[in-house]
């Protein structure tokens, strides 16, 4: 044991800066901000939960050892579902989950969409033992607004930080690559572990999902990153009656066409979206748009050309690869969309797709 040795209590005063008088009633008054973030706090903080994962992997001599992983979540019913990143429960073989209250609970895997990064778990629990997280929305939030963050940062579970929004409308990629659009950055500290957990505004109400941050040291730097609310509840639904979320599907693979690709393969375009491949009888082949037919070396690059060039969608310009998916997102399945595109020969055409719904096997692709 470390012992700390008594320090005088005129010294004390002199290190601490502090007078001799007790503190007045003034000085220990709370601000409007504080009261605010205090009754947030001690309202919402049963709503956040810790999830523990466990991940079977091989170690250097390839036997099977458990790895286990924190993250955070939100409870959204009183049923027992709560709200997450797909990357925290990602390969688990276990999930537990800790209430606030101390309580571990054995939790099931509902739904998972990698290409939000959200995901749902259950836990039986009754009612009364839990606190909702009511939702927002996210679709007007303003730079400069207050946000509060609650999770379980390095495994330090019902810690509350507070900030701002920095910026609207970043994009972030999920794990398995596709765009995730209209990210919320804020300055509130987010640190490993807060991964799933809420993203409050000064109402109480979730408007997003803390998922990431930018740092160049592993912790928090300033810059953390949200998925917005309003993309949660686009896919609520699903992850819980399906398992997943039925994606449109446009049946074909994509590159972005760059000016200096265009010029090289002398197209009559200078952006869009090249069909690389063109998945046989799926949408874009019924509809009549071609993939790439011959490979062709452009510099230190191997690219599949000869196919068409989408340059519009619904009438919105296409400017790349990511636009186009983007765009296709905004649909559901069985949704027909107007796809204006350009030949190899140059000829510009119109198409009319029929979008269906992802198939398994093309999910996170």
């Amino acid at each position: 044991m470390r012992m700390i040795r008594s320090t005088p209590a005129w010294l004390m005063i002199v290190l601490l800066g502090m007078p001799l008088a007790a503190p007045t009633r003034a000085a220990l008054a709370l601000t409007e901000d504080e009261r605010n973030n205090i009754e947030l706090y001690q309202r919402l903080a049963p709503g956040v939960v810790n999830i523990t994962s466990t991940v079977l992997e091989q170690d250097f001599f390839f036997n099977v050892v458990p790895r286990q992983g924190a993250g955070s979540g939100a409870v959204i019913d009183p049923r027992g579902y709560i709200l997450t990143n797909h990357h925290v429960i990602e390969d688990a073989r276990k999930l537990e989950v800790t209430l606030a209250n101390g309580k571990k609970l054995t939790a099931r895997l509902v739904g998972s969409d990698p290409d939000s990064d959200l995901a749902v778990v259950k836990i039986e629990v009754k009612r009364e033992d839990l606190a909702v997280i009511p939702m927002g929305t996210s679709s007007a939030l303003k730079v400069g607004q207050k946000v509060l963050a609650i999770g379980n940062p390095f495994g330090l579970g019902q810690t509350l930080t507070t900030g701002v929004i920095s910026s609207v409308g970043r994009m972030l990629r999920a794990s398995s690559g596709l765009p995730v659009e209209d990210i919320i950055q804020t300055d509130a500290s987010i640190n490993p572990g807060n991964s799933g957990g809420p993203l409050i505004d000064s109402s109480g109400r979730m408007i997003g999902i803390n998922t990431a941050i930018f740092s160049p040291t592993g912790s928090n730097v300033g810059i953390g990153f949200a998925i917005p609310i309003d993309t949660a509840k686009m896919v609520l639904d699903d992850l819980i009656e399906k398992g997943y979320y039925a994606y449109p599907w446009i049946g074909a693979s994509l590159m972005t066409l760059t000016p200096d690709l265009a010029e090289d393969l002398k197209l009559p375009v200078e952006s869009g979206a090249m069909l690389v491949e063109v998945v046989p009888n799926g949408p874009a082949a019924r509809a009549g748009l071609r993939g790439g037919k011959e490979r062709a070396q452009i510099g230190n690059k191997i690219v599949i050309v000869g196919g068409d060039t989408i340059v519009r969608i619904e009438g919105e310009p296409i400017q790349d690869a990511d636009s186009a998916i983007r765009k296709v997102r905004r649909y559901r399945p069985g949704d027909r969309i107007r796809v204006e595109a350009v030949q190899w020969s140059g000829e510009r055409k119109t198409y009319t797709v029929a979008l269906t719904e992802k198939p398994q096997r093309a999910r996170s692709r």
